[in-house]
């Protein structure tokens, strides 16, 4: 079966079937523990002090170290809570997997496929509806700051 008579199955059905749910559950459980055990380590970074720090030097090199240690803290406490919203949408996106919602478009209502949901499966919009977002967002220019939790 070729790409196009799988894209005409797929816009024929209205859901997937368990053992396609089930594929997209193992690719997101391990998107899940890969970015909890990222998280873990931005977490870390901006919340543990360094032992290396700058008490035995020269007080001007003390303030620059210290200028660039906020710096660097606030940008993963930054990363920290985006990846902290990357891991509630996987894990809502287990939630609709075991709703039998999963890769169902909030928007059209049809399927998103196979190959989106791989690339992001997170997603909650079709190629379709996300390019009418883009295209909104652009008339009204007024970016949506938290786009990518609706891929």
């Amino acid at each position: 079966m070729d790409n196009t008579e799988t894209r005409q199955d797929e816009s024929l059905k209205n859901r997937y079937s368990d053992e396609e749910l089930e594929e997209f559950k193992v690719l997101i459980l391990d998107k899940l523990r890969k970015a909890k055990r990222d998280l873990k380590m931005l977490t870390e970074a901006y919340t543990v002090s360094n032992e290396h720090d700058t008490t035995d030097t020269s007080p001007t090199f003390k303030i620059l170290e210290e200028g660039y240690q906020v710096m660097s803290k606030e940008e993963n406490s930054r990363l920290a809570a985006r990846q902290d919203k990357f891991i509630k949408a996987l894990e809502n996106a287990l939630i609709r997997i075991e709703n039998k919602s999963y890769g169902i478009c909030r928007v059209t209502g049809k399927l998103i496929s196979k190959e989106r949901l791989r690339a992001v499966p997170h997603a909650t919009l079709s190629i379709e509806a996300k390019l009418m977002q883009n295209q909104n967002e652009r008339r009204s220019n007024v970016p949506n700051r938290s786009s990518f939790l609706d891929e």
